[in-house]
């Protein structure tokens, strides 16, 4: 899997490295990163509070009360005509409650969750269409679904708020979907008569609905939700990686350029497959996260710590997207190699 940094503490002082990197990208007066799409902001804040949350340094805390007051003017309340996009913001705002404790952070990730609500209807049985313009649905809105509603019930007092009603039945949805093929990882979307439409399965697709189950296992205690979530993950590192060991999409190398969202997506997997790591604790798993962030650190940075898409190397390009996404990879090995 490759070898692990000589010193104690390394991989904090990379993930400290990279974040002074991603932040060179910040615009405080948009509250946005550039060269990140929307989405991307949303993931790039997570990940600038993940690394607060892992290492306990406070230093650029002060982006989250910035992009809440000044991103919004770019899409009012955090919305846009995506489902999806909604609820990468609506996980941002939760773990800006979580780091700091203001309620109204948690509230907007609760206004953001009603509206995808109001995007489930019963078209293929159930869930959460792509878009307002209900022309696709497909797993990653519906992932992002399961996690929210979860972790909504998570930190709500009051029993009767429905969002657990609203995790369980999503999961049951996408379950009984058909999204998951035979491989036993997860496509990225259903045809229009509602089969599985054998699209590529995305690193992150397979990340978040590992998220989400790990978050019902919280709350019932169901170990059923870790060993469905495990499944996915073994098919993962056995399917969606290269030599030696190394995270990487489908055809990655030759889909650089005409899939710009893909750069984001390999640290949401490793984000969520920290999650499940801390709730099923597996060799596997922390020798993988730390291969990983070593291979990206070594041989994908260049002079000014900037990570490029292919986490073997070599670097090719620097953005907010493919930072963000490298952070968060050494924000879980910081979790892995901790005491």
């Amino acid at each position: 899997m490759g070898p692990e940094p000589e010193e104690p503490g390394q991989y904090q002082v990379w993930a400290g490295q990279a974040v002074e990197a991603l932040q060179r990208w910040y615009k405080p007066r948009t509250g946005l990163w550039k060269t990140a799409g929307w989405w991307n902001s949303a993931n790039a804040l997570t990940a600038v509070i993940g690394h607060s949350q892992r290492t306990g340094e406070r230093g650029h805390v002060d982006v989250i009360e910035t992009t809440y007051r000044r991103a919004g003017r770019a899409n009012p309340g955090f919305s846009n005509e995506y489902y999806d996009d909604d609820g990468w913001w609506a996980l941002a705002w939760i773990a800006a409650f979580d780091l700091t404790g203001e309620v109204k952070y948690l509230d907007l990730a609760r206004q953001l969750f009603a509206g995808m609500a109001a995007g489930w209807d019963d078209v293929c049985g159930g869930g959460v269409w792509w878009t307002r313009r209900k022309k696709y649905k497909n797993a990653i809105p519906n992932e992002l679904f399961l996690l929210i509603a979860g972790r909504l019930h998570q930190r709500t007092a009051s029993p009767g708020s429905g969002y657990l009603d609203w995790a369980l039945r999503e999961w049951q949805w996408f379950r009984a979907s058909g999204l998951t093929g035979p491989a036993g990882l997860v496509n990225d979307g259903l045809t229009a008569d509602c089969a599985n439409n054998g699209g590529i399965t995305w690193t992150y697709n397979q990340g978040v609905i590992i998220g989400g189950l790990v978050v019902l296992h919280e709350i019932t205690g169901d170990a059923a939700y870790l060993g469905q979530a495990e499944a996915i993950a073994v098919a993962a590192l056995r399917d969606l990686t290269v030599p030696p060991g190394i995270l990487a999409e489908p055809d990655e190398r030759r889909a650089i350029g005409r899939h710009a969202d893909q750069a984001q997506f390999k640290g949401i997997f490793v984000r969520n497959l920290y999650e499940l790591h801390r709730h099923s604790p597996r060799a596997e798993y922390r020798d993988f996260i730390l291969a990983n962030a070593t291979s990206l650190w070594r041989n994908s940075r260049n002079r000014q710590n900037q990570v490029g898409l292919p986490w073997t190397g070599p670097f090719d390009r620097a953005d907010a997207a493919r930072q963000g996404s490298a952070l968060d990879a050494l924000n879980a090995a910081v979790g892995v190699s901790g005491p």
